[in-house]
């Protein structure tokens, strides 16, 4: 069976930053949100630093010195230095130093991940599951994913997930699929936390959790994941899980449309077309309007109110959206 009404990330396979060292620890990506001021009690969390050894060729590669990095890595490489195999396959991929070859990389990534290299099996996992430089083999990368699972990287762990949950190089299985999008989620991914939430608002996996949902959806909405400030404060609204909370959620819904999600643009339209949390205010409600209809997000009753406002207030609303769009997507 397919799950319904879930969504998997990117819905596919995601790429996470490596982390080149020669100690292997991915530490939690944090998203930083446009807004000034935190969420109304807002809970925090720290992620560990991760431990870093780091030899000379990693020493260069961290000061900008790829040449070095290269030269000293393919000396390293010749040894059976399975890290080493690791960072010349970055310098490829990444075109750092030298031109850009993703083939090339594929293959460094898979002598690093022979030699049992956590970050060159992840890595080689993801080319494998795009087709990326090599032949795309889901069964490759589940292959891959579980190498690098095994010893303890959360991205691998997510990323196998998603492949055991559509059944993707691995037999459909949603219980072990969920299983690990939530150990990647408690080791501090935002994505893992939003992809795990929605698993437990729809059960697949075998768990119905409204209030757990709503503990991982807070947490991906506080690093910043536009999808989860939105769902979050949609579930504040509807009391869904949590205490309701307008002023919570209007504060999400705000933080998802400056990050500009089309649904959180349309919603905070509505709030100050109905003067709910803000001050009415009909020309601001026009301007998130427009900017949500301009990626797809119709309301024929917004449109009507738009329609309705004297020439000069819907001027206004339109050079408002304009300069948002100029100050976000600023032309090259």
């Amino acid at each position: 069976m397919t799950p319904q009404n879930v969504n998997y990330g990117l819905g596919a396979i995601v790429c996470f930053c490596l982390a080149l060292s020669a100690g292997i620890a991915v530490a939690a990506t944090k998203v930083q949100t446009k807004d000034t001021e935190p969420a109304p009690s807002e809970a925090t969390t720290q992620a560990p630093a991760a431990s870093r050894i780091i030899d000379p060729a990693y020493a260069a590669y961290d000061d900008g010195r790829y040449l070095t990095a290269m030269a000293l890595a393919k000396t390293s490489a010749i040894t059976g230095d399975a890290a080493a195999n690791t960072l010349v396959a970055r310098l490829l991929a990444e075109g750092l130093g030298v031109p850009r070859d993703r083939t090339k990389a594929a293959a460094w990534y898979g002598k690093g991940a022979e030699l049992g290299d956590a970050n060159a099996q992840f890595a080689l996992g993801l080319m494998l599951a795009k087709g990326d430089g090599v032949l795309q083999d889901k069964a490759g990368a589940a292959r891959m994913f579980e190498r690098a699972a095994a010893k303890g990287i959360a991205p691998a762990k997510y990323n196998l997930g998603v492949l055991l949950l559509s059944g993707q190089g691995r037999p459909q299985d949603e219980i072990k699929g969920a299983a690990l999008i939530a150990e990647a989620a408690k080791a501090g991914d935002p994505q893992a936390r939003y992809d795990y939430a929605q698993l437990l608002i729809s059960g697949v996996g075998g768990v119905w959790s409204d209030s757990q949902a709503a503990h991982w959806m807070e947490l991906a909405a506080q690093a910043g994941l536009a999808d989860a400030q939105t769902e979050y404060a949609i579930m504040l609204f509807k009391g869904r899980g949590v205490a309701p909370n307008p002023s919570r959620a209007a504060w999400y819904f705000t933080a998802a449309a400056e990050h500009g999600h089309p649904v959180a643009q349309n919603r905070l339209a509505m709030l100050y077309t109905l003067g709910v949390v803000y001050q009415k205010d009909l020309v601001t409600a026009a301007k998130w309007h427009l900017l949500a209809r301009s990626r797809g997000v119709s309301d024929f009753k917004l449109d009507a109110i738009v329609a309705g406002l004297p020439p000069e207030q819907r001027q206004q609303a339109e050079a408002d959206a304009a300069d948002w769009l100029e100050r976000n997507n600023p032309a090259p």
